[in-house]
């Protein structure tokens, strides 16, 4: 059995389902570059049959990166597995990844079939992919909740027909960590040439136990962990990356290790939530920005003393290095590009003048530039291709006043102006938007998180816009939260009218 854990990340697939995480096709080839340099072995790049974007991102991932497999995701239906193939022509290494949900849950409610309806349809959909290419992964959907018996059946099946990879997904996220190793124990033990084909592993979130189950499935054969950048992913996501590379890192005697060049994990981290507008948690392990923070008198004593005495990850193993660049009022444009470099990020001339201008607007009000702050810079010009823009805010507020805005839209080059008084400046500002833009909208979530410390901080605005009976997601950031909020509105507004 070789030590070796293979990592495939799905980050642009099941990652991106999240809603409010959707990225283009630029944003996603960034993304796959920067996982090839993190040293991924496999890329799920997207579901090529479910929309034009997805397969266009395929392709244009398939040609931009060139050691890490290209994987396709199909259901088992011969023309998502033609299509799959078709945006895979440019890769240099291709994988079709086909399947089909095997719980008594899917056969029987989703599917309305039976166990031996699914199990040829599983065998015939990897006899129909192995047509296209040689690497063919099986994933038999909702695992956790199949039992045993019936699933080294399919995975018998597939294997028979050539699949090269299993997957075993906990779908639902319900197994237990004991119960999922012991599924993954099982197949070994009971499909005939299991060891000539890779066991994957791909949990879900939803009890919180997807990294235990992750391990619990390598540590009794799997030899591939399907995981996200940061755990994002459907509802509670997915397993994190960051978490299975550190734990074999740090756990050596199991005598597992990845391919995974650890010290760019942070980098990459605080690039897919800018890009995806998704905050990662303050105490999230590995990589939130508590991950390595010691508050308590006894704890700092213990550090300063020894790293070791609470922390068992040198935070420079990630790449956070406490001796970082601090960026000023007084850097430079080289500065700011090869700091932008470093989390990953290369802008051209003009969207590099336009970042430095934000830039040095920013240095204006705060003391410090930190890491998150250049990203959120760096992301924002994507709002200059928007058809309506915040022109100018006004607000008036203060205790024992009534908040009123005064805003200024530009709307494909026409001004318009409003004013309106609210429940605070926020609403005052959004109420006066709804003037303008005259729509039936609805503020379904709001959320503010500050990207550092401090009040002269930038701070993210989150927000969900219902309108005709569906939801669209605004995001901004600036160190005014009035104007935060007003562009996050606006940013989910253009969404839905173009």
């Amino acid at each position: 059995m070789s030590d070796r854990l293979f990592i495939f990340d799905t980050t642009l697939r099941d990652g991106e389902q999240v809603p409010g995480c959707q990225l283009n096709t630029v944003e996603k080839i960034q993304v796959a570059k920067a996982l090839e340099e993190l040293g991924v072995d496999v890329i799920e790049a997207g579901f090529p049959v479910s929309s034009p974007g997805d397969f266009n991102s395929v392709v244009e991932i398939s040609r931009a990166v060139t050691w890490p497999t290209i994987c396709a995701l199909t259901r088992a239906v011969e023309n998502d597995i033609r299509v799959a193939a078709e945006a895979l022509q440019y890769a240099k290494r291709k994988r079709i990844h086909t399947g089909i949900g095997t719980s008594d849950y899917h056969i029987r409610y989703k599917f309305n079939s039976n166990r031996e309806e699914i199990l040829e349809r599983a065998a015939a959909c990897v006899r129909y992919a192995k047509k296209f290419v040689e690497d063919v992964q099986f994933y038999a959907e909702d695992a956790g909740r199949t039992d045993n018996e019936y699933l080294a059946r399919v995975i018998q099946a597939v294997v028979n027909e050539g699949a090269t990879v299993v997957n075993i997904p906990d779908t639902t996220g319900y197994c237990l960590p004991s119960e999922f190793g012991e599924k993954i124990k099982y197949l070994m033990e009971h499909v005939d040439g299991i060891h000539k084909v890779t066991i994957a592993t791909h949990c879900h979130n939803d009890l919180g136990m997807a990294t235990a189950n992750t391990m619990s499935g390598v540590i009794n054969g799997a030899r591939q962990a399907e995981v996200t950048i940061n755990g994002i992913g459907e509802r509670a996501g997915n397993t994190s990356l960051e978490e299975v590379v550190m734990i074999c890192r740090s756990h050596k005697e199991l005598g597992i290790d990845t391919n995974i060049n650890s010290t760019k994990i942070a980098g990459l981290s605080r690039m897919v939530s800018s890009l995806m507008n998704m905050p990662v948690q303050p105490n999230k392990a590995i990589v939130g920005r508590n991950a390595f923070a010691h508050s308590s008198g006894i704890h700092q004593d213990g550090v300063l003393k020894n790293r070791e005495s609470y922390e068992i990850i040198d935070p420079k193993d990630v790449g956070i290095d406490e001796n970082s660049i601090v960026l000023t009022a007084r850097s430079g444009r080289a500065a700011l590009k090869h700091r932008l470099h470093v989390l990953g990020v290369d802008l051209d001339k003009d969207q590099l003048d336009k970042a430095y201008e934000s830039f040095l607007k920013l240095a204006d009000r705060k003391k410090e530039i930190n890491d998150d702050d250049i990203l959120m810079l760096a992301g924002r010009h994507h709002m200059a291709n928007h058809r309506i823009k915040l022109d100018f805010l006004q607000v008036t507020s203060g205790v024992g006043l009534r908040s009123v805005a005064s805003v200024g839209l530009d709307i494909a080059g026409e001004k318009f102006e409003a004013c309106a008084s609210g429940n605070g400046p926020v609403d005052a500002a959004i109420t006066a938007i709804k003037q303008i833009i005259h729509r039936q909208m609805l503020v379904k979530e709001f959320l503010i998180q500050a990207i550092n410390k401090g009040s002269n901080d930038v701070g993210k605005v989150h927000m969900t816009v219902e309108y005709d009976n569906r939801p669209y997601y605004g995001f901004s950031a600036n160190t005014d939260i009035v104007a935060a909020s007003a562009e996050a509105f606006i940013d989910a507004i253009n969404k839905f009218i173009r």
